[in-house]
This record gives C-alpha cells, structure tokens and sequence, in this order.
C-alpha cells in the first residue's frame, strides 16, 4: 500500500513539473545537442511548415518506441514530448507508439531485440551504460565514466560538439544496426542503503545491487563493496529483505520506485551522469523517406531540449519531497578520494582515448 500510495504522488509531481518544463523549453536558457539541429539550421517558420506538408504526403508509418520507465517519469515524459513532435512536423505520416513501464522487458533485453533484427522494437531510450560492453562500442563509453562530469552543463556542452555526434553514431558505424537520434538525461546517480551512511569508508564490504555493464561493477568493486546482480523489478524487495544492502539510482528514479520507503540513506557522490539516447534501429529508419527522416530528426532536437529544461527542476521537486517523507541525502565535499578509488576502471574505459578525455576536461573548466 504504501509503495502504491508513493507512485500515486509520484503521478501528481510530475503531472504539476510539466508547465515548468514547457517554460524551461521557451527560456532559450539551455544549452542543448545539435542532434536535431543541423538539418533545420537557418530555415524559416514556412519552410518548415512547407516540409511538414511534404512529409504528410508520404506514405504512414507506425514505430514502436520502448521505455522502461513509467509514463510519468521523466523519460516517459521526454518520449511524449518527442511523439508529440513527431507527429506534428511529420504531418501525421510518422506515428509513434510508446511502451512504457518496460513492457518489452530491461533495457538490456530490448537491445537485443533491436541489434538482432527482431523487429518488435522500433526505437528505444537507452542508459548509455547498457551499450558498454557491444562489441566495438568505444566512444560512447566515456559517458560512463565514473565522476567524468562536474554538472550538468558540463555533459551537455560535452554532447553538443562533435563528441556528441560521434557517440551517436558509432552504434550505427560498428553495424549494430541501430543509430543515435539524441541525447537525453536522467541527473546523477547516486548510492543508497538500508543502513545509514556518511562517508566512502562505509562503502566497504557492502553489496550493492549492480547493472551488469563491467564499468558499474568496477566502480562498486573499486570503492570497496561488492556488486550483486538482482533484477530491477527485485530490487525493492531485496532491499526490503536485506538481500542486498544499497544501490545506486539517479534521484528522480529512487523516488519515483519507492526505493525511499526501504533505503531511505542516500550519498550524493554523484558517481556517474545518466546519460540516455533514444535509438532507432536501422531498418526503421530506412523505412522513412528523407522528409519523415528530417521531422524524426528535428522532434529529437526539440525533446532534447524540453529533456535539458526540466531535469533540474524535477529532480529539484523530487529531492524535496523525498527530505519530507524522512530520507537522509549525505553531501560529499571532496570528491578525490572517489576518484581514486577508480582509477583502475577509468584507466580501463578510457584506454586509447586521451584525446577525446583531454577535451572533455577543458570542457569542464
């Protein structure tokens, strides 16, 4: 009852975060990826217009759009924003159907589906780190780089150059048979337990519930815990029945799963970005013509932007009434000692890309 009661308030917060997301959208405040600019760049209001009346002409087309998370959430609520889009600028010849609450399954068996040209699965919103270990993902693997980021700007002046571009190209350049659109994000994530917490030292010999991407279970392994493997969907109830004794959630997600009710300590150590991308697969995509391709492309720069603009705020909604309903969050003023910790993981993940850290460090400053 009480997680149902947790979701119930977790509907109603988000449902009120939508205004601020749309005046977030038209503040112009942002800054965003260019994976839905560059082929609307310098056209006027008709000429838009006149390409949405172009691609109503073409022949209609159903794509099926898969999300682990509720509707509510703020990445189903990225993936309205951009079938909404969609729809519109392609004047209704692209209809995109959205499956939320994970209806086709984790992230990582909805992959599958899509590189194995299954079909079920059209698009997606993916967590960068689920792609980590595909074969020839290299790129793309900087975004999981433990304590990479050092805010939220960082990341999106990070995906706006052509780092971005190349992360979203690279699943389709390694012939995985699907391709970036654009960017998105869920906020940090951050580590929580049953028990309370204050610093790095009492991470030892914790088991801490682990995606089975290699770098999170370095990350774990490096500051000292152990990482176990339970579903997502198991989750709550290890925690509830000390099968696990913490893990590791952006905010919006630990309160939007209830996961306060049963580790209500969290650490803001900030240890990775959720960096997420929408995904089409190849075939999908050869299925449109060049103006349904373009209106795909420029929904994707609008849901980016409307993702940018109202992230902070739902997190900011959702750490309050998370401090209300009793949960303890631990700052961390010095986040060296955590970087060390993983030294050994960053120098795994970012082996032969010197160049691309270099930068995205000066980016930072």
């Amino acid at each position: 009852m009480k997680k149902l009661l947790a979701v119930v308030l977790s509907v109603t917060m988000m449902a009120s975060l939508l205004s601020a997301c749309a005046k977030s959208n038209t503040a112009g405040e942002t800054t965003i990826p260019s994976a839905g600019e560059s082929q609307t760049e310098g056209q006027t209001e008709g000429q838009k217009a006149s390409d949405s009346q172009k691609a109503a002409a073409d022949p209609k087309v159903t794509l099926s759009y898969a999300e682990v998370n509720s509707e509510t959430s703020l990445m189903g609520m990225t993936a309205q924003k951009f079938k909404e889009e969609v729809e519109r600028l392609s004047g209704g010849s692209v209809e995109i159907q959205i499956y939320a609450g994970g209806v086709f399954g984790a992230e990582g068996d909805v992959l599958d589906t899509m590189t194995s040209g299954g079909g079920t699965v059209d698009m997606t919103r993916i967590a960068t780190q689920s792609l980590k270990d595909y074969t020839g993902i290299n790129v793309t693997n900087l975004l999981t780089v433990p304590y990479i980021f050092n805010g939220r700007e960082h990341f999106w002046k990070t995906v706006e150059t052509d780092i971005g571009d190349d992360i979203l190209n690279e699943c389709h350049e390694v012939g995985l048979g699907i391709r970036g659109l654009f960017f998105a994000e869920e906020g940090f994530r951050n580590f929580f337990f049953k028990d309370k917490i204050t610093g790095i030292e009492d991470l030892k010999g914790k088991k801490i519930r682990s995606s089975t991407d290699s770098t999170m279970v370095g990350t774990i392994e490096g500051l000292g815990a152990a990482p176990a493997t339970v579903a997502f969907n198991e989750l709550y109830s290890a925690l509830s029945t000390g099968v696990v004794d913490g893990a590791e959630q952006p905010i919006v997600n630990y309160q939007s799963n209830a996961f306060n009710e049963v580790a209500p300590y969290m650490i803001l150590d900030g240890h990775t970005f959720g960096a997420c991308m929408v995904l089409i697969t190849d075939s999908a995509w050869d299925k449109l013509t060049p103006a349904q391709q373009e209106a795909v492309m420029e929904a994707g720069g609008i849901a980016s932007r409307y993702n940018a603009g109202c992230s902070q705020d739902v997190e900011d909604e959702c750490k309050a009434k998370l401090v209300e309903s009793g949960v303890t969050f631990v700052e961390v003023d010095d986040l060296q000692p955590w970087r060390d910790a993983c030294s050994k993981i960053i120098g795994e993940v970012t082996e032969g890309l010197d160049d691309y850290m270099v930068r995205i460090e000066e980016l930072g400053n």
